[in-house]
């Protein structure tokens, strides 16, 4: 029955599983991870007495011209997606402050603490929608 339209059956018809604080705990994580991380080498890069230049660094030979390019890539990227979504979710007033420190600390640290904040914001939504509404 190839021809036959297939239906979604009883797993489409299903309401989604309620969202649990694994997720939101993981993008924590990572963004904990992004900031040591980062700032580690940054602190060393620092310490280091000459050599190139930190931008200069980026640039420095291909593998590290590639890596930069697909960072930058990604952060404008992350960037547009945290302002979209941001706004969709009522948080334009303050989401600009994500974007502005990522240059401060780095993307690899404010993009997953936005996803960990996002999907806590969008767990409360749908737990709020799940609940009944007061008596009338």
């Amino acid at each position: 029955m190839a021809d036959e339209p297939r239906s979604g059956g009883a797993a489409a018809e299903r309401p989604a599983a309620p969202r649990g604080p694994g997720v939101a705990i993981a993008w924590f994580v990572l963004s904990a991870v992004g900031l040591v991380g980062t700032w580690w080498f940054n602190i060393a890069f620092i310490a280091e007495a000459g050599g190139l230049g930190y931008l200069e660094g980026w640039f420095a030979n291909a593998a590290a011209s590639s890596a930069s390019v697909d960072l930058l890539v990604v952060a404008v990227a992350a960037s547009i997606f945290m302002l979209v979504e941001g706004a969709r979710l009522g948080w334009a007033r303050w989401v600009w402050a994500l974007v502005l420190l990522s240059g401060l600390t780095a993307i690899a640290c404010t993009f997953p603490l936005f996803l960990g904040l996002r999907e806590l914001a969008l767990r409360r939504r749908e737990l709020a929608a799940a609940s009944p509404g007061p008596p009338a």
